[in-house]
């Protein structure tokens, strides 16, 4: 099943607006302009002649003044950082009173409401040399805005050490500058801006009108013409072009579709994708019937195998928002997507249960991937923390490796954030849809099948880098009969009770209620890379087929990755475990299943074991389905129901990932396979002894992507499982092996 990485974020250019304020140097940019102090008749008459519209002021702004400004670095001239928690000090020169203020993270500061008169202003602060006015003015109905440049207290001392020149004056306009730093002053009246007649927060600068250059539209700007010459390269500037994703683009979300519209906040994000997958394999395809060619092995069969699929990929995202990194305000988005996919095999039975289709299959089928509405619904703080809801058919996965649950299905869910997005979190009901059987594509079925889960991320749990994850998850996966689109019984799994005793009663229908509680954790401690996981599994099966009865649930998996980065790669060691059913015929389920799985660990893609699905010879369940790490002997991941009356695994991973070159990524894989236990086996096969190992899983493969982005993504690899005892047990001693190579593009 495809998974398509949703693009969260598009980070925008932001340009200046009517509704920020910014103080970043130089003032000669255009963006401030400097202003000799005005009387209070100039100010008013200035204000009637070319200001904006003024409301009526509150007594409180008549006979009040107000100073705010910025500390920076003046030793960073680049960049001028900004100076925190620098005290600002102002008397009064008639009363003697005193007034303070600190400045905040970005240097900001705001003392409000003053005394008009004449004040006296230091500002001092650690590592810097103090600085001083002497005779600051500040008008009624005036707020004065300095931009204060500090000095550190080694470059004023060495600036004392100079010879002294002869005093000659401030030059004429400007203002006299302290040895200490220097200032600049941006005044206007006190009564024109309402966040000073509300008495806002101070770390909030207030919009300054009168100096502004106002853009009606700041999305239209355009880029200047950087190709004055014929010479080729990378240049700074392009022109946008619909067809190009990489540069400004209307329907990358890089600009509102509606410029003109609620309030030039509606964007439009087309991402068209076209994926081609090939994989060419020998698994163990037993027949169950007869062979294709006579003479040969019916029980083993002949296994080569080989799929191709090709799907498109269409997403509209439709948002409300400033195309930030803050929270959109709304989106719509709907996904479809076509699969067009063929399976030729060497065996009857295989394609589908009637022996006359052959051993060719074609199939098509669209599916609704995406169709869901988000919508904000609060705001909790002023750094982007928030609460939305999502409703309608949307992608989910519930941890960090894809151990539980990773799937598209119709759901209501809620989800944000908390303290600077130090916690995230998630609450979500599924109600499922059936599945295609060739695609894993949605239909518009209904499924008797219902999750409820919630996970909470907790960043910088036990140490810097380390974030941890607690879930919890509720399966009610309610009896039902179902065959698949090839005519193969999935539910209940083909397998052991599945005929009620009494004639014409039809099948055993069995359905699942377990409870999932998990702990996971992915960071880093230094250089060391780590990932962990533990799940715990309570609850029951009303009727297991294998079990011949109600069972209740107890089971577990764990999972813990380490790694390492040196150079231009990453060495990799972990493990994988699940547990495993002693005794199938008992009324406790001990092995462990998931809902949904596709987990990303112990080579991923890379892994025979993982990638491909092994049959478990004519009992109409595979040993391991593809995409899971897990034999649970189901009769499909997706269609069918989770068994935890399985033989369990473990795994123990080796491998390294190199990054030859910037577009080039290469993978090496070992895994070593054993089952946890092995008396549901020989109890569905009438066999015994089978051993515990399962063999070694060697993988190698490569990654390469053109433009160094995911539009274009070429990846390939090979792996083979050279069977151990068990595996021989329960098939053959013969080499299994896949070949696979997939291309995408991405608009």
């Amino acid at each position: 099943m495809d998974q398509t990485h949703e693009r969260l974020f598009r980070h925008a250019i932001c340009a200046a607006c009517c509704t920020c304020f910014s103080f970043s140097p130089p003032l000669e940019a255009g963006i401030f302009q400097e202003q000799a102090q005005p009387t209070v008749q100039d100010s008013a008459k200035q204000t009637r002649e070319q200001g904006p519209s003024q409301r009526l002021p509150r007594q409180q702004a008549q006979t009040t003044a107000a100073l705010d400004g910025v500390v920076r670095d003046a030793g960073s001239p680049q960049s001028m950082l900004p100076v925190p928690a620098a005290v600002v000090t102002l008397r009064n020169a008639q009363s003697g009173q005193f007034f303070g203020a600190s400045t905040s993270a970005e240097g900001v500061f705001r003392l409000f409401p003053l005394p008009p008169g004449k004040y006296e202003l230091r500002v001092e602060a650690r590592d810097h040399a103090p600085f001083a006015v002497a005779d600051l003015m500040l008008q009624p109905n005036e707020v004065a805005t300095l931009e204060i440049s500090l000095v550190t207290s080694a470059a004023a001392e060495a600036r004392s050490r100079l010879p002294r020149l002869p005093d000659l004056g401030p030059a004429p306009g400007t203002e006299a500058q302290p040895s200490s730093g220097t200032y600049r002053t941006l005044r206007h009246r006190l009564d024109s801006d309402p966040n000073y007649i509300a008495n806002a927060s101070p770390e909030t600068l207030p919009p300054v009108a009168d100096v502004y250059n106002t853009v009606p539209n700041r999305w239209a700007l355009e880029q200047p013409d950087y190709r004055r010459y014929s010479q080729k390269g990378e240049y700074i500037y392009t022109k946008p072009r619909w067809y190009d994703p990489f540069n400004r683009n209307r329907f990358k979300g890089d600009e509102p579709i509606w410029p003109e519209r609620l309030g030039q906040q509606v964007f439009l994000n087309i991402t068209a994708s076209s994926d081609s997958f090939f994989d060419g394999r020998r698994v163990p395809s037993p027949s169950n019937v007869s062979s294709e060619r006579p003479g040969s092995s019916g029980f083993f069969g002949k296994g080569e195998q080989a799929f191709l699929d090709q799907t498109f990929r269409f997403a509209l995202d439709l948002f409300h928002g400033d195309a930030s990194f803050k929270p959109v305000d709304w989106r719509i988005r709907i996904t479809p997507e076509l699969s067009l996919n063929d399976l030729k095999v060497r065996e009857l039975g295989i394609v589908g249960p009637d022996v006359r289709g052959g051993t060719n299959r074609f199939d098509d089928h669209v599916g609704l991937q995406e169709a869901f509405v988000e919508v904000k619904l609060h705001d909790l703080g002023p750094n982007y923390d928030f609460v939305s809801a999502r409703a309608g058919i949307q992608q989910f996965n519930a941890d960090f490796r894809g151990f539980l649950f990773v799937d598209e299905q119709p759901a209501l869910r809620v989800f944000g954030n908390l303290h600077s997005d130090r916690i995230e979190y998630n609450l979500a009901y599924f109600h499922f849809v059936e599945k295609n059987t060739n695609s894993s594509l949605n239909t518009f079925d209904r499924r008797h099948q219902q999750v409820v889960l919630g996970n909470v991320y907790l960043q910088d749990f036990f140490f810097p880098g380390y974030t941890a994850e607690f879930v919890a998850a509720w399966n009610k996966d309610d009896p039902s009969l179902h065959y698949d689109d090839n005519g193969f019984l999935v539910r209940p799994a083909p397998i052991g009770n599945v005929i009620n005793q009494n004639p014409g009663a039809g099948p055993i229908l069995h359905g699942i209620r377990v409870g999932y509680f998990g702990w996971l954790g992915s960071g880093h401690i230094r250089r060391l890379n780590l990932t962990h996981a533990f799940y715990q599994a309570l609850g029951e099966d009303t009727f297991n087929p294998t079990a011949g009865g109600r069972v209740t649930v107890n089971a577990q998996m764990a999972a813990g990755e380490l790694s390492y980065d040196k150079d231009w790669m990453r060495y990799r060691v972990s493990a994988f475990y699940t547990s495993g059913d002693a005794n199938p015929r008992d009324g406790r389920a001990r092995g462990f299943d998931s809902i949904v799985d596709l987990p990303n660990f112990a080579g991923g893609l890379f892994s025979f074991w993982n990638r491909e699905g092994i049959r478990l010879l004519g009992s109409g369940v595979l040993l391991t389905t593809p995409g899971s790490l897990i034999p649970s002997l189901r009769a499909s991941k997706e269609e069918g129901q989770a068994n935890f009356v399985n033989p369990g695994i473990f795994l123990a991973n080796a491998g390294a990932d190199f990054e030859i070159t910037p577009k080039l990524r290469g993978f090496a894989n070992f895994n070593f396979l054993r089952f946890e236990r092995t008396e549901p086996l020989e109890f569905l096969l009438f066999q015994s002894p089978i051993h515990h190992t399962i063999g070694e899983d060697f993988g190698l493969g490569v990654e390469y992507r053109p433009p160094l982005a995911e539009n274009i993504v070429v990846t390939g690899g090979a792996s083979v499982l050279q069977p151990g005892q068990g595996f021989k047990d329960i098939y053959t001693g013969r080499t299994q092996f896949s070949l696979f190579g997939s291309v995408k593009f991405t608009f």
